[in-house]
């Protein structure tokens, strides 16, 4: 099964936050770049991990357990220290198809997209083997101060998943 893009919704990350100040915005407001990011399984919890466009900085940067480069970070990164379980309601896949009325800007957004999306599949197991054990060091492990510090709180985030109403 091929990952695809998803958002998630703005009211279910707002929800999280209240128990969990890590949890990312969603950043809708902005227009060249809407909270974009993958979707995969842990521990029968579907988790949504978000991509963070191309930055200079990325470049310079080092994989870490919880951030991942696409194409050496010439593509963005994969945010796993930001991932949150999310209901299948609270998603919505992103459509990478160019249309005729797609702006030069658009149409640049989408090719980006779509280089990351192919690269993700490319490296899938690589993906949710990390994301995996990055998981298990927050949870059961003994994750040092700094690691802990950067990554949302997935045992209380995945309480407060099961709890959300829209």
């Amino acid at each position: 099964m091929n990952l695809s893009f998803y958002l998630v919704d703005s009211a279910y990350c707002d929800f999280l936050r209240k128990s969990d100040p890590r949890v990312p915005y969603t950043m809708e407001h902005k227009s060249t770049r809407p909270f974009v990011g993958i979707v995969f399984t842990i521990n029968n919890v579907r988790y949504y991990a978000p991509l963070s466009s191309p930055k200079p900085k990325h470049l310079q940067m080092k994989n870490q357990l919880d951030f991942l480069k696409i194409n050496h970070g010439t593509w963005g990164v994969i945010n796993f220290n930001n991932m949150i379980p999310v209901p299948s309601s609270c998603l919505t896949k992103v459509d990478l198809q160019i249309v005729s009325t797609d702006s030069e800007q658009d149409i640049a957004y989408k090719n980006l997209l779509s280089n990351q999306l192919s690269w993700c599949n490319s490296h899938k197991n690589a993906i949710l083997t990390q994301a995996q054990k990055l998981y298990r060091i927050i949870t059961q492990g003994k994750p040092w101060d700094k690691l802990a510090e950067r990554c949302c709180n997935f045992s209380l985030n995945e309480q407060q998943c099961l709890l959300y109403r829209p």
